[in-house]
């Protein structure tokens, strides 16, 4: 089960970005998980999302606009999903497609990747995980996600995700990237609680400074859940916190 804590609407303004965001046809029969998780989730990583329910209806989209990727259920209502990636792929070779789908068993994976899929994922899915793969396989695909050649920490994709040295991907939500775009910016020094504050939210005096460390650490665990390493983000005591780049 996915569990998220939604920032308030004070702690958000709007999100401004050169570039339009990747689109993501998102195509799942579970109308919960569809339009009460998924959905809005990765509409917070900073994708543009449109949600649909049923195969029959993806012709009709695909028409209308050609999405850069596609979230496939497998086990769709009227309409096998491994028939939908077949499909997919001799109409767009270059769409990106990702299988999300209850059969965790190898044969299924195998037989996801071998029509066309680029991705199998099992439900349940860890949110973060799935936004992280979609941003991978945006670069792997060369879609609108400038990633300069570096080596250390850094954003991507407009700041909806944080890239590791190898060039991996952790999506973030829009919190996650005020927070670290300032870190990101003067590496080995410490950016102060105030400063970090200031980048979270207009109303500095009212502002929690335990949601400040709550944030840090939310963001820790999530870079060791999604890429299995340590964030080298360290607290300073009474001072702020520090990204180490070696």
């Amino acid at each position: 089960m996915v569990s998220w804590r939604h920032a308030s609407d004070s702690d958000l303004d709007t999100h401004v970005s050169s570039q339009s965001p990747l689109h993501v046809l998102l195509l799942e029969d579970d109308d919960l998980l569809r339009d009460r998780v998924l959905a809005p989730h990765l509409r917070q990583f900073g994708f543009q999302v449109e949600a649909i329910g049923h195969a029959a209806e993806l012709d009709a989209r695909l028409q209308h606009q050609l999405p850069d990727m596609v979230v496939l259920d497998i086990g769709l209502p009227d309409v096998d999903g491994f028939e939908v990636a077949r499909t997919l792929r001799a109409k767009a070779a270059g769409i990106g497609i990702v299988m999300l789908t209850a059969r965790s068993e190898p044969h299924y994976q195998v037989r996801g990747l071998s029509e066309g899929a680029d991705a199998y994922l099992a439900k349940p899915v860890d949110i973060d995980v799935l936004g992280a793969t979609l941003y991978s396989l945006a670069r792997r695909l060369q879609l609108r996600t400038s990633v300069p050649v570096d080596h250390s920490w850094r954003l991507g994709a407009d700041g909806w995700c944080l890239l590791s040295p190898g060039g991996d991907a952790v999506a973030l939500s829009q919190l996650e990237s005020r927070l670290l775009a300032p870190l990101i910016d003067a590496p080995n020094r410490v950016v102060s609680r105030e400063a970090l504050i200031q980048a979270l939210t207009a109303n500095i005096h009212t502002y929690d400074p335990h949601r400040l460390d709550t944030l840090v650490h939310r963001i820790r665990k999530k870079v060791m859940r999604v890429l299995g390493t340590p964030f080298p983000l360290n607290a300073v005591p009474g001072q702020g916190y520090v990204l180490v780049f070696h």
